[in-house]
């Protein structure tokens, strides 16, 4: 199966800098619908088999610019809802040192297994996002599926696909309305693309 993962366009509140997890249905702002247009645009030739979308509105409005190309209906896939941030959703990030410093050191430095206060862990995100594409590889086993979803839906994908430690996600930025590409056979897992902004950035 070849996974297309696109991040969701930007909302009010990635250019505020807050924590957007899986609690806070933000809408796209006016930048962020042209980036899902263009993300339309640039998989309007790709032969999409299904289209699944986060059930949060910023996914699942970036998925409907995608599959208005593919006569395909988005399918909301709980699995694939973002990071829950617990008491810290909504937060600014330059409060996060002074409110919760403890766990702000161990997210920044640790291995990745702190869960966020009163939400989940990395790893644990890991297992549920895996476990839904598994279900989508049962559905669509030699198809190619697009996700629109959310930061650390790809990144976690994309490191558990790969075999990597959950901590490596410090090294990777992921930008709004960016597209991911893995394959997926069997066991195997290949990185076609990642981060890829190209049908976007010249805006």
């Amino acid at each position: 199966m070849r996974l297309i993962l696109v991040r969701h366009g930007q909302t009010q509140w990635n250019l505020e800098r807050r924590v957007q997890g899986g609690g806070s249905d933000v809408e796209l702002n006016e930048l962020g619908r042209h980036q899902a247009h263009t993300a339309g645009l640039a998989l309007k030739d790709e032969k999409i088999d299904a289209i699944y979308s986060s059930p949060l509105r910023r996914a699942r409005d970036t998925a409907r610019e995608i599959a208005r190309h593919h006569r395909r209906r988005v399918r909301v896939e709980p699995g694939f809802i973002e990071m829950d941030a617990g008491d810290l959703d909504g937060l600014a990030f330059e409060r996060l040192p002074q409110v919760h410093p403890a766990f702000w050191k161990e997210w920044r430095e640790g291995n990745g297994s702190i869960a966020w206060p009163g939400g989940e862990s990395l790893e644990q995100m890991m297992e549920r996002t895996w476990a839904a594409v598994e279900r989508l590889r049962a559905r669509h086993p030699k198809g190619t599926v697009v996700v629109a979803a959310h930061t650390f839906v790809v990144l976690c994908l994309m490191l558990k696909a790969l075999d990597m430690p959950p901590g490596l996600f410090r090294r990777l930025r992921l930008e709004v309305g960016s597209i991911t590409v893995l394959d997926l056979d069997g066991d195997r897992a290949r990185l076609v693309k990642f981060n890829d902004t190209c049908h976007w950035k010249e805006v």
